[in-house]
């Protein structure tokens, strides 16, 4: 992206210093804040002259509901928000849409307009997450003036390149593409370690430490 668009970020210097502290276990579950990707995500879109279209990933509704009813959740994709919605909507029923914190699209990556009509690479950068009011108000102890932050957001995508500003807080996965076969049971496999990330004090210094690494042979029982 242009230097309108905010450049290529890389990590601030707080941030690596607040990840390279020593994980903490918890002796129990806390909410914390999980952002969801759809396109190679949860979802493989075929054919982009049918924006809407897609191929569901093994386990996509299941690990969605789950998250829904156990966690906060944004969905944030690079497709335009119409086109988000739209999916979210097939995706979801209007209840669980209704619990969900928020859902951004291309229009939340603060692309100028230049770059926001071509194909160039986006960034999530979760401090646009954690200063926006509407997503720190659902924090659990906002009414103190916590709100969201490294130690307790987490980002489901299956880009690297789209976390560079935030990297330890990313759960990668690999790239769905409609072959069910290929990548095996992966979204079971992130529904566990999302468990372990509530259970720890700082989800940045955990991730630093022990990064979610998905087994392409891994069945559920």
């Amino acid at each position: 992206p242009s230097a309108a668009s905010g450049g290529i970020p890389n990590p601030t210097p707080q941030y690596l210093a607040h990840a390279s502290l020593p994980p903490f276990v918890l002796p129990q579950e806390r909410q914390i804040l999980v952002v969801i990707d759809l396109n190679g995500t949860l979802l493989y879109r075929p054919d982009h002259l049918r924006p809407t279209y897609f191929v569901e990933r093994p386990h996509a509704y299941s690990f969605l509901n789950y998250c829904i009813e156990t966690f906060k959740v944004v969905i944030w994709s690079s497709a335009k928000s119409q086109n988000v919605m739209k999916m979210c909507k097939q995706l979801l029923d209007p209840k669980q849409l209704r619990k969900i914190v928020a859902v951004w699209g291309r229009e939340s990556f603060g692309l100028s307009p230049i770059d926001f009509k071509q194909r160039v690479q986006c960034y999530k950068r979760l401090s646009l997450l954690w200063m926006d009011e509407q997503i720190a108000a659902t924090h659990p102890e906002a009414y103190k003036g916590k709100r969201w932050s490294q130690a307790d957001t987490v980002l489901i995508d299956d880009s690297v390149e789209k976390a560079r500003s935030e990297p330890y807080n990313l759960i990668h996965i690999p790239t769905y593409e409609g072959d069910k076969e290929k990548d095996g049971e992966i979204l079971p496999q992130v529904h566990d370690y999302i468990n372990e990330l509530a259970r720890t004090a700082d989800i940045s210094t955990f991730i630093r430490s022990r990064p979610f690494q998905a087994d392409p042979t891994w069945r559920l029982p």
